[in-house]
Formats: C-alpha cells, structure tokens, sequence
C-alpha cells in the first residue's frame, strides 16, 4: 500500500478489524487503480471501505480518494471529486496516509511529482471557490509536512522545478503560488541531461518571467566560462546585472505581475524564447 511505510511492517501488530479495513483499502487501491467507474468507486468509498484511524474504522475520506485518483490518472474520479466536494476534496489525507501535518499542499505536490497536468489544472480551478485568501495560500505555498516524504518540507513549486515540470510549473505560477526556486533552476539547467535540458529550461523561463524582481546572480560571476556556455553571452550579462533585460522580456514580466493569469492565453513561441532563445539563435 503506498501510504504505509516500508519500516512499519515488519514490527506491526494487527488487530481483526484494522486487517479488515487494509483489505479494503487495497481493493479500493485496485479499484481505482483499474479505472472503474465513478459510480462504482463512491459507492465502494462511502458505503464498504474503512481506514483504520486512531484505533477506530472510519471511511475513507475524498481527499484519499483523490490521492489514489492521481497516482493511478483516473481523470473523471477526480473531476468528480473535486467537483462534489471542492475544496474539502484537497484537504491533507489523514490518518496512515501521512504521519504528521504539513502546510496544505501535499496533494499538489503529489500532482506535480506524477506530472498530473490535467488533474491538476482541476485542482487549480477548485481552488478559485477559496474565500479566504490565506487558505488558498496555504494550499499553493505550503510545504510537504511528512518527513518520510520525497517531497518534505518543498512547496508544489519547488518540486516542479526540481523535478523539471514546466506544464506544472505554469499552472502554479498562472494561478498565484510564490514563484521561487532560480537558483535551484539554474543548477538544475546545468545538471539535467539532454533528455531532461529542455524541460529544465522551459522552467527557467517561466520562473524569471515571475519573479517580482530580478536579482543579481553573483554565483553565476564565480564560474563565468561553465554559465556563458550554457546560457550564452546576453543571458549570462542581464543576469548577472551588467545589461538590462531585452524590451520584450520586461513586458513580459510586466504582463505577469500585472495579470498572470493572461501569460496562459499566450502562445508558448512567446512564453518560452526568454531567456533561453538568444543562446539557441
């Protein structure tokens, strides 16, 4: 089962009824796994399957649905879910499914991960029913809380760059999460292999597109040769301060500050030939 810890098996006791509710939640997993029909799964989920949870059955909750919506890409499951019950659909998993509280978002992150473009742009679009401003913060910048995840302690952000996810990436950045992570995505633009090297740049991109405000990469003067050949010689010079960014690139970053969700009607020629393109031409 995903949500149990490798560690935790060998030494576990079980009781009659928490073994019970494991085989149900992995013919749930199989279920959905398998792609069944909406119908059939919130039938199964509301009416036959249990989680053990603080020494009691309880039923499974739609945020876990969702969780094994995305592992699996059941794409209607979680349309359904997300348009049943909304936000509440996006709401931690409880119980074994995480082993202490993180900040909100680590269904996002596990969108991200599996690079879920679809099921996450649903997410994105049940997080506009936020009243509160802070909550939907919370859910677009808060950080992983399992410290047995992969993800620990990284926004959805960080984890689309890391992970080198531009489809991601422009989905959380267009729909309001903190734009972070330059310098991981200039490391990761030099570490990436040519498979991965034009992912890892379509996420430069977008991040420098973002960002309230263009900083001077000092670290970039340290090794000038290793980042003029991979940036080129205009790139390395506005980032590193020396001259000021193409007119082109400043509207751009105008365009985003101003209204981001317009940057995702634009075509991607536009959105992805900053900065990267003068070293390509």
């Amino acid at each position: 089962m995903p949500w149990l810890l490798s560690s935790d098996l060998g030494h576990r006791s079980w009781s009659p009824s928490e073994r019970q509710c494991e085989r149900t939640a992995f013919s749930f997993y199989i279920a959905v796994r398998d792609r069944l029909p909406v119908w059939t799964l919130e039938d199964l989920r509301r009416m036959e399957v249990l989680c053990w949870d603080g020494g009691c059955p309880r039923p499974f909750l739609p945020s876990e649905a969702l969780l094994y919506a995305l592992i699996h890409d059941h794409q209607d499951y979680a349309r359904y879910l997300l348009g049943r019950y909304s936000i509440g659909a996006l709401n931690e998993p409880h119980c074994s499914f995480r082993c202490c509280r993180g900040g909100g978002s680590s269904l996002l992150t596990t969108a991200v991960r599996y690079e879920r473009v679809s099921i996450l742009g649903m997410m994105m679009d049940a997080l506009k029913e936020c009243g509160a401003q802070g909550e939907r913060r919370r859910f677009l910048d808060g950080h992983s809380g399992c410290s047995h995840a992969a993800d620990a302690g990284k926004t959805p952000v960080q984890v689309a760059v890391q992970l080198s996810r531009p489809e991601c990436l422009r989905l959380l950045l267009v729909h309001g999460a903190r734009p972070e992570g330059l310098d991981s995505a200039l490391e990761r633009l030099f570490t990436s292999d040519v498979s991965e090297r034009r992912s890892a740049q379509r996420c430069l991109d977008l991040l420098l597109l973002f960002v309230p405000k263009l900083l001077t990469q000092h670290s970039l003067q340290e090794e000038p040769k290793r980042w003029q050949s991979l940036l080129g010689n205009e790139v390395f010079n506005w980032l590193c301060g020396l001259t000021p960014p193409p007119l082109l690139l400043q509207a751009l970053r105008c365009l985003a500050q101003t209204g981001p969700q317009q940057i995702a009607t634009l075509p991607d020629f536009l959105i992805f030939r900053f900065p990267l393109y003068m070293r390509r031409t």
